[in-house]
């Protein structure tokens, strides 16, 4: 099921803030991914997706990042599903890239970032 619903969001400041303090990060461009496991709730994993205003000044640009993140991340969220289920994912995606990438390259880059979470969560796999 292809779907972003409410529950799979972060928008509590709360949890926010726990995230950027106790979660493990990367880099993996155009991304910096900010992740923690947390127990078990209803969904597989919960994104919070951030595009800073210091690099795109206008909403309009941050907001075209944000859907095409949002529509990679929701078409590719399986791979994810595929791992253990005894614990949710809090992951953060910060766009750094400086222009705008078009949606299938931000839908790859997402696809190669989960990979990479998922090596980095499991590392004696």
């Amino acid at each position: 099921m292809n779907t972003f619903s409410k529950s799979e969001r972060i928008s509590s400041k709360l949890v926010i803030e726990k995230l950027m303090k106790e979660g493990k990060s990367f880099g993996h461009f155009p991304f910096k991914i900010i992740w923690r496991e947390v127990a078990y709730c209803d969904e597989t994993a919960q994104v919070l997706i951030s595009v800073p205003k210091r690099i795109f000044k206008r909403a309009v640009d941050r907001n075209k990042v944000k859907r095409r993140i949002r529509e990679g991340y929701r078409k590719n969220k399986t791979i994810l599903a595929d791992e253990q289920k005894t614990k949710t994912l809090q992951i953060a995606f910060i766009y750094t890239a400086k222009n705008i990438l078009k949606g299938n390259e931000v839908e790859e880059k997402v696809i190669s970032a989960l990979k990479v979470l998922i090596e980095k969560r499991n590392p004696a796999k």
